[in-house]
């Protein structure tokens, strides 16, 4: 069975991102750990539910592979809206079962030294905060910059996105 002091050395090792002054740890970094700290344990998610645009996934953490017996260490839950952000157009069944995990084992005390959310969680989070706000000149430098690489203007760009819509 695994120690406070083996657990205490996998955070150790967990890299973390800086988002808004705050370190968190990313869910790849936390599977990492759990797997130094329990090579034979499992994670199993569950599609709770998919309606309307709208995904909840359980994932819980087990000390080994066996889900049946009592070696539960964390559960976690997550919730994405599929329209909520960019990235959750195409992958917002994947993103809501990686917070799921992430929050699992966060539960079961991996990668929590500043937070219990993961980056990739927080990300999300502000991601939807920001996309009802109106552009901001910093992004509007930035789309033209790309634009320009790629020879095109940005106005271009959005009416050829329109057109597809």
């Amino acid at each position: 069975m695994a120690t406070f002091e083996d657990l205490q050395r996998a955070n150790e090792a967990i890299r973390t991102t800086n988002i808004k002054g705050k370190e968190y740890a990313e869910v790849n970094q936390r599977i990492k750990a759990f797997r130094m700290v329990y090579p034979e344990g499992s994670i199993y998610t569950e599609m709770v539910s998919n309606e309307n645009g709208v995904c909840v996934f359980k994932a819980t953490v087990h000390a080994n592979g066996d889900h049946v017996t009592n070696n539960l260490l964390g559960t976690g839950h997550a919730y994405e809206k599929e329209s909520s952000s960019f990235i959750n157009k195409t992958s917002y069944i994947e993103n809501c079962e990686t917070s799921a995990v992430g929050r699992a084992l966060g539960m079961a005390g991996f990668g929590i030294d500043t937070s219990v959310c993961s980056a990739e969680e927080l990300g999300n989070a502000l991601m939807q905060q920001e996309a009802n706000e109106p552009i901001t000149e910093k992004q509007i430098k930035t789309l033209s910059a790309l634009a320009s690489k790629k020879g095109s203007d940005c106005l271009s760009m959005l009416n050829a996105k329109e057109d597809k819509e």
